[in-house]
């Protein structure tokens, strides 16, 4: 199971390089064993239908999403959607083979070719001859089992293994000899990936059977399986007329059109993808700040003072507190692993989800929450006690709580300022949002955009209260970085953000019955 994470650090962008002369584990790795995650959702290993997979793929992807008719792609997009929007280039003319590929690239591209170079991809027969002492030695079994399953599909023939994985399989299809430049040059989406890595796709996959106990979030959010799904249909997004700046959602939401957000292209190293490094293009700022947090943390210190270059990231992450030495998790340790598998579906121990919110804060004692936090202490117990990890995890979520307490007071403030027509402007000088977007107060689009008075002061900072400080507060206490909600972030934040709202809001009302009294005295 731990393949499967040298595979999201290898999956997402078809990383056939793994190997296989092991007979035994062959057969293991081919045996119909059933596992099911918290959701019912039913993998079997070595059984995967991968044209069902597939064809559920493209059928359930959202390309546009329900607002199609309200934007259009810019060109930069095909690249995070390639899925909906990739197109050839039309400046090279020809059909040409992987050695005419390496050949041009090497003068036009040499980046790629030098990645590729150095990667498995291009150095099978290393994977084939590594020595059962080498940490990459479960590789070989992972290259005999995609070929096998190549095989069973046709794509190979009987007995046949790859040679290496080169431009034409992933940029045109496994096994190809050769590629019309201008027809069916593609840029590789899950399903090329998961082409070989079928495991991996369908594990990854299995993140969109999510289903939370009240509807808390739509099933299978929030999930890089549905990470794409979730930003065509944000409201602001979809109507935002500078497009150049919303594309900027798209360069991290692009996780459930293809694979390279983890495999770096295009050497794909799976060592390269289980350092938090690899996490942190995506998962920093002010409302997906994990990054900071964890290397704040006592956890993020250990690795950047005793584990960055003294690990062993070759390793699998089953084996990574004894063979790889880790002595401190990574954010894949912990986000992969559930009840001691490794997966690519990373959502089976989500509770809180992106945000904190009363409908899940309500909720907690539900069997479906508490099952999770029963993982998460287990989890923890790899290094610490069970009571310990529990202690920890009792004090996060109540810290958590009482953070949303907060910005809920908050809001009910502003909210009420809006109900009785009191926002600065709002009777004179409230311009209605970009549609789909709707008007209402401290809403998502008042980060992205402002005309007039919309939003308004105590709008605004209650949209950055929910949307940035409880969101810090709340993964600050989750990553153990006291930093992150006490003083620097999260608490102190919040209750500046709580202090400017209620200030504003005696100011409004002040004025608002001086100008009643000085309206009465006028007739």
């Amino acid at each position: 199971m731990i393949a499967r994470i040298a595979t999201l650090l290898f999956l997402l962008i078809g990383a056939c390089s793994y190997a296989g002369n092991d007979n035994e584990a062959s057969k293991d790795a081919n045996e119909n064993q059933a596992a099911k995650d918290v959701n019912g959702y039913e993998v079997s290993k070595g059984a995967y239908d991968y044209e069902a997979l597939k064809e559920k793929y493209y059928a359930d992807h959202p390309g546009k999403g329900k607002y199609t008719d309200l934007w259009e792609p810019i060109p930069i997009q095909q690249y995070w959607n390639p899925v909906s929007f990739y197109e050839p280039p039309n400046t090279v003319e020809g059909s040409f083979t992987a050695e005419e590929c390496i050949a041009c690239h090497q003068t036009t591209s040499p980046g790629w070719v030098h990645a590729w170079s150095d990667s498995s991809h291009a150095n099978l027969d290393e994977i084939r001859n590594l020595d059962e002492g080498d940490p990459r030695f479960y590789k070989k079994a992972k290259l005999e089992t995609i070929e096998k399953e190549l095989q069973s599909r046709g794509v190979l023939a009987a007995d046949e293994q790859l040679e290496s994985v080169s431009c034409i399989d992933c940029h045109a299809g496994v096994g190809k000899t050769s590629m019309d430049h201008q027809t069916e040059l593609k840029l590789p989406d899950r399903a090329m990936c998961g082409a070989c890595h079928v495991q991996e796709f369908a594990e990854a996959e299995s993140e969109k059977e999510q289903k939370w106990p009240q509807g808390q979030w739509p099933d299978g959010h929030p999930s890089h399986a549905m990470d794409w799904k979730a930003n065509v249909e944000t409201a602001i997004w979809a109507g935002m007329p500078q497009r150049e700046v919303a594309q900027g959602c798209d360069m991290c939401h692009y996780q459930q059109n293809k694979c390279d957000g983890c495999h770096t292209r295009h050497t794909f190293s799976a060592a390269e993808a289980r350092k938090p490094e690899a996490c942190a293009t995506c998962h920093n700022g002010v409302d997906h700040n994990e990054f900071e947090n964890y290397m704040l943390s006592k956890h993020g210190v250990i690795y950047e003072t005793m584990g960055k270059d003294n690990w062993n990231f070759e390793v699998q992450l089953k084996d990574h507190l004894t063979e790889g030495e880790y002595t401190a998790p990574t954010c894949a340790t912990c986000h992969f692993e559930y009840k001691g598998e490794f997966s690519h579906n990373l959502v089976r121990k989500v509770r809180w989800g992106f945000n904190p919110t009363p409908e899940i804060a309500d909720n907690l004692d539900h069997p479906w929450f508490e099952e999770r936090k029963q993982a998460w202490v287990a989890s923890c117990a790899q290094c610490h006690s069970q009571r310990f990890a529990k202690a920890w995890l009792d004090t996060a979520d109540k810290g958590t709580i009482q953070g949303l307490e907060v910005e809920q007071e908050a809001k009910e403030i502003v909210q009420k300022l809006y109900d009785d027509g009191l926002m600065v402007g709002q009777k004179t000088n409230r311009p209605a949002p970009p549609a789909p977007a709707e008007d209402a107060p401290g809403d998502f689009y008042g980060l992205f955009w402002a005309k007039g008075n919309n939003p308004s002061f105590s709008g605004r900072t209650h949209a950055e209260m929910w949307e940035h400080d409880l969101i810090k507060h709340y993964k600050g206490l989750f990553h153990v970085n006291p930093g992150g909600f006490t003083y620097s972030e999260g608490w102190a934040r919040l209750m500046r953000r709580y202090t400017e709202i209620q200030d504003r809001n005696t100011q409004v009302r002040e004025m608002a019955e001086l100008k009643e009294k000085f309206e009465e005295l006028s007739k």
